[in-house]
């Protein structure tokens, strides 16, 4: 192991001591840590939406030491540790890519296949893991984490379900079922019920992910730029106003709007 990762489990392992640690640190469980597990992902995700490579190199380290921090709360309770933790990864890393290690061998010869049957041998493999351990799926869609972010289960839900024929095979048919959900979505505002609001809402972007996808695109990456290019052009309303004495209360709705087009004019 590097001398870098030995000197960060060691600092881990110093700030869960429990004499000589740190009080915050020693007051956390898996529970109360993995929002922070969650939120360091996503800005990981947010960096590289950015192309802020600098960023995206600090914020890996930051993954990094939630991933450091489970272990090590693992490790007190004689669960497993670090080394289990990259020893596992190492080994089904090999185990599923049996193209590039034959037999298991590092140094074994390459057998040239392409990522459709990548994806067919690790699908199939992981299905033989689960088996080895005795977790069968009664269904299809049976596995797909309940607790990932609703736009990465949505698109891994309709992806399974797309194997076996259940799927559009042109996006503009995706776009008419859209329309026809954002349809949905108007009648239920005149009906006045939350609840079938709410139902409507969620057919409309669970569509909107099937889009996406068939146009080969990340949602969430989208998503994540449309976030960060309304900062800006909201920004660029707030800067505006600023440099001509006035406040948000003082502009009109349509004075923001003529600023928001200034805004996407100018490329921002």
């Amino acid at each position: 192991m590097s001398d870098s990762l030995n000197t960060l489990l060691a600092i881990m392992a110093r700030l869960r001591d429990p004499e000589r640690g740190c009080p915050w640190d020693l007051e956390q469980d898996f529970a109360t840590i993995a929002p922070y597990t969650l939120e360091e992902a996503h800005e990981v995700a947010d960096a590289i939406a950015r192309g802020d490579m600098r960023n995206l190199e600090e914020e890996l380290g930051d993954l990094l030491l939630q991933v450091v921090f489970h272990a090590q709360m693992a490790s007190e309770r004689n669960l497993f540790d670090f080394e289990a933790v990259a020893r596992g990864i190492a080994d089904k890393l090999i185990r599923r890519h049996p193209h590039v290690f034959p037999g298991g061998r590092l140094d074994g010869e390459t057998v040239a296949i392409d990522s459709g049957q990548v994806s067919a041998n690790w699908d199939s493999i992981k299905a033989a893991e689960k088996a080895a351990r005795g977790e069968q799926p009664r269904r299809l869609l049976d596995g797909i984490g309940a607790g990932q972010p609703a736009l990465a289960r949505a698109e891994k839900l309709q992806k399974k379900a797309g194997k076996v024929g259940f799927d559009w095979n042109d996006p503009r048919a995706v776009i008419a079922k859209l329309r026809e959900e954002l349809n949905e979505v108007e009648a239920e505002l005149d009906a006045g019920d939350k609840a079938a609001q709410e139902d409507e809402l969620g057919d409309l972007l669970f569509c909107v992910v099937n889009l996406a996808r068939h146009l080969d695109l990340d949602s969430e990456m989208a998503l994540k730029r449309a976030n960060a290019k309304f900062e800006r052009r909201f920004g660029y309303i707030e800067d505006a106003l600023s440099a001509r004495g006035l406040q948000f209360a003082d502009a009109s709705l349509a004075e923001m709007e003529a600023l928001w087009g200034d805004a996407k004019r100018q490329g921002l």
